[in-house]
């Protein structure tokens, strides 16, 4: 079979765990090869051309939240400027947040946050702060998880010291990209480009 090297390019470690399985369900035709990231998009935004650049020799996927952006389309318009995307460069935003992606994945949440942390969101690329969502339901989780993932009362932390670490875990083991896609237009469409790059290999 043949395969190709892939660069992945993401704002956190959250999101390149996310992107790393995304690729692993090629089944083999796409491979992680370089990972770039920094703290935020600034350093991704920096560099599109350099990203564009890369993707004239190999496979890129980028992936950004949109954030407080309109869209996804005027956000890759500021960056890109009036450059055009070549055909291996997969650019891709999460609406709003990546932690969109994980909360479109029900049944996955319902192993690490159990029925006692109530209805979870059935189109979460809608949502305003999606980690916000996911940290409110979290609130409710079994004791564990609530403390790795929630911020002691007091911190002035947004989040859990062990958010990042105890997400990358479920992602890796128990995320399911493909019954979460059903519920996040913004996954469908980066799962879809990705395995149209893959049959083209």
């Amino acid at each position: 079979m043949n395969s190709q090297n892939l660069v992945l390019g993401t704002e956190d470690e959250l999101s390149e765990a996310i992107g790393e399985k995304l690729v692993s369900l090629t089944n083999g035709k796409l491979i992680v090869n370089q990972k770039l990231r920094q703290n935020g998009f600034g350093y991704l935004k920096k560099r599109i051309h350099n990203f564009c650049q890369l993707a004239e020799r190999h496979p890129v996927l980028l992936i950004t939240d949109l954030d407080n952006a309109a869209c996804p389309e005027k956000l890759k318009l500021s960056w890109l400027k009036e450059r055009k995307e070549p055909d291996s460069f997969i650019f891709r935003v999460a609406v709003r947040e990546i932690e969109s992606w994980i909360l479109a994945d029900h049944s996955g949440l319902n192993t690490l946050f159990g029925k006692k942390a109530g209805k979870f969101p059935d189109n979460p690329d809608l949502l305003p702060n999606p980690k916000a969502t996911l940290l409110s339901l979290a609130g409710k989780a079994p004791r564990d998880v609530k403390e790795a993932l929630v911020a002691k009362k007091g911190s002035t932390a947004i989040q859990g010291i062990q958010y990042n670490s105890l997400l990358c875990d479920f992602v890796k083991r128990n995320w399911n990209p493909e019954e979460a896609s059903l519920r996040s237009k913004s996954l469908a469409l980066t799962i879809n480009s990705l395995n149209k790059l893959a049959e083209n290999i």
